[in-house]
């Protein structure tokens, strides 16, 4: 078991966590630290260590106390300055076990990167007062839907083996290209294979690994909606697999040519602060069967695709604050 950390969580999260090792070259903590979070500045590492905001099982850990290995440190990273997403997770469900939200476009699940304080899991945590919140899955930044979360931690290994093991059924709802040369109800399959540290994932030859059952639910106008339910959980799956039917999902600032090919511009670098144009991708519903009961339970999203319910407000975004 994991040791609990000596301190709280700050804003909805929990202090980084690191271990000493067995032996090694520095004199003090403070060099093993300095090679350790090559990331963090010396002179702010030297900050903390004198404000005491790095502490272990003994204490606060000094500018100057020697090496020890084996010894498990906690401290709170410094944040990151985030633009304020001006959208609210909507709850769908809460008991003593799950909390499952309607998460919005533009709001990632879980802190990584740019986007920490901003995020779907802390901001659940400090409005709800829910410290051991954590995710059954993930949605993109750029979803919007149903997502779930594990309220206490004895229960969190139950509910994300459901979904490794795809015992959750999930249904998304798309707006893209209509073609009346193409037929559905029909299956995508691909292989899909996406690298470490890269942003787009790629639709390779070889053995399928990634398949989508792709319905056509209404069209006008040249566009379509679309429910889309994926057997499996590659990423970026579904935008992969309508654009490789020539139907890019509308707002897809990764995906956004039916070719992907040498004339792909590639993702486009946004700016934190610009909401217009959504992703228009939605995960609609979720079925999960209770590891205890094995009654399933459905959750359906109440949110609507706005390119096809409001085009002209999906094109032109919310309006700023002004000031």
């Amino acid at each position: 078991m994991a040791p609990v950390s000596p301190l709280p969580q700050r804003h909805g999260l929990d202090a980084v966590r690191l271990r000493t090792p067995d032996d090694g070259p520095w004199a003090t903590m403070r060099d093993h630290l300095v090679a350790r979070l090559p990331r963090l500045p010396a002179a702010r590492l030297d900050a903390m260590l004198r404000e005491g905001r790095i502490v272990g099982w003994g204490g606060a850990v000094g500018p100057h106390d020697p090496f020890r290995p084996r010894e498990f440190l906690w401290f709170h990273r410094d944040l990151p300055v985030e633009v304020p997403v001006p959208f609210a997770v909507d709850v769908l469900h809460r008991d003593s076990d799950l909390l499952v939200v309607d998460k919005p476009h533009f709001l990632a699940t879980i802190p990584r990167g740019r986007h920490v304080v901003e995020t779907a899991l802390v901001r659940l945590r400090r409005e709800l007062d829910l410290p051991d919140l954590s995710p059954a899955h993930r949605l993109d930044r750029v979803t919007a839907g149903v997502l779930l979360f594990v309220v206490r931690r004895e229960r969190r290994g139950a509910y994300q083996t459901l979904f490794r093991d795809r015992r959750v059924r999930k249904t998304y709802e798309a707006v893209a290209p209509f073609d009346p040369g193409l037929t559905f109800p029909r299956t995508v399959r691909s292989r899909i294979v996406k690298e470490r540290g890269v942003i787009l994932a790629q639709e390779v030859p070889g053995p399928a690994n990634a398949e989508t059952h792709v319905e056509l639910l209404e069209h006008r106008g040249g566009l379509a909606r679309y429910r889309l339910t994926p057997l499996t959980g590659r990423t970026h799956q579904l935008r992969l697999h309508l654009r490789g039917l020539g139907l890019p999902i509308l707002g897809d600032r990764f995906y956004g040519t039916a070719s992907g090919g040498p004339s792909d511009p590639g993702p486009e670098d946004t700016a934190l602060d610009d909401w217009t144009r959504p992703l228009q991708l939605l995960a609609a519903s979720l079925e999960v069967p209770d590891p205890v009961t094995a009654v399933v339970r459905r959750f359906t999203s109440r949110r609507t695709l706005q390119a096809w319910t409001d085009p002209a407000g999906w094109v032109a975004g919310p309006r700023k604050p002004a000031g």
